[in-house]
């Protein structure tokens, strides 16, 4: 980067740095659906075991899993959510919404079903006023805000 760089503070690039890989996303993924061993993690993501063992003790270190033993002899642990990672769901249920709309429209490969028994169709709204979050103009505000 350019030293007279001065790059947008923003929490979405914060965000990635933490989970802005494939095989740490995967991860996550395989814990939303209940995988909580490393070998079924592996299998399922097709991570390599160094790499994915990598991610994982760097989303462990930013409190969004945690590890519990599980077998003392040999020594192993299977891995789950914090409630930090519990909120990843509704980033994971908007790239799968993204990716069946973009990528997949003809055969979306997964689909949940919500509690109220319909398949589910994840909306990002505005608590305040119950609208589309993207619908109508944003103004930023915050030190993010740089001049144009």
């Amino acid at each position: 980067m350019p030293k007279d760089a001065d790059p947008r503070p923003c929490s979405i690039a914060d965000t990635l740095d933490i989970i802005g890989e494939r095989w740490t996303i995967l991860a996550v993924r395989e814990l939303f659906h209940g995988v909580r061993r490393f070998d079924a993690m592996v299998r399922n993501t097709g991570a390599s075991r160094d790499i994915l063992t990598a991610r994982l003790r760097k989303l462990e270190a930013a409190g969004i899993i945690r590890r519990e033993r599980y077998s003392d002899h040999p020594p192993r642990h299977e891995y789950h959510l914090t409630a930090s990672g519990r909120e990843l769901g509704e980033v994971l249920t908007a790239l799968m919404k993204w990716g069946d709309r973009h990528i997949n429209p003809d055969d979306p490969p997964v689909r949940w079903h919500h509690s109220c028994g319909e398949l589910l169709d994840p909306v990002l709204i505005c608590a305040h006023c119950g609208r589309p979050a993207m619908e109508g103009a944003h103004t930023p505000v915050g030190r993010g805000v740089l001049s144009r």
